[in-house]
């Protein structure tokens, strides 16, 4: 049984405050991953309130235990996850010194830390930060720094 209704989206049974589910997001194709923002703040969610998205959901204690001890929640999680990293895999628009899927990036980081643990976020990390050096490092440094506090913060 869920204890709130980010448990109960990551877990597969549930729906976002538009009245979609994990797999509706999943789904998306990669414009709408880029151009569709108020999925983020389900799919990661942290334990504070959204400034981008106003009454996004925000992770309670209880909610991220619950999380972290159900395996349904933990999979939706990584197929979440699992869709970012195929985005930022396929796209080059957020490769540049200022976007906002550098904020994003520093969402997806902090959560996963919290929910799913160092190694995981360690993972995406490398990921992302390989990418940036394959472009030839075109993002911020502010930005970069985020994210590996993302790593030791969450």
């Amino acid at each position: 049984m869920s204890t709130g209704p980010i448990h109960a989206y990551l877990a597969g049974h549930g729906r976002d405050g538009a009245r979609r589910s994990l797999a509706d997001i999943l789904a998306f194709d990669d414009a709408r991953i880029e151009g569709v923002h108020d999925y983020i703040q389900w799919c990661f969610p942290l334990a504070e309130a959204s400034r981008a998205v106003p009454g996004a959901p925000v992770l309670g204690r209880d909610e991220a235990e619950a999380i972290r001890a159900d395996e349904a929640a933990r999979e939706g999680l990584r197929s979440a996850l699992a869709r970012m990293r195929l985005f930022y895999t396929r796209t080059d628009g957020w490769l540049r010194p200022y976007d906002h899927n550098h904020l994003r990036i520093t969402r997806i980081l902090t959560a996963i830390r919290l929910l799913l643990g160092p190694d995981e976020a360690e993972a995406f990390h490398a990921f992302v930060t390989a990418r940036n050096a394959q472009a030839g490092s075109p993002i911020n440094q502010d930005s970069l720094r985020y994210w590996g506090s993302a790593l030791r913060d969450a």
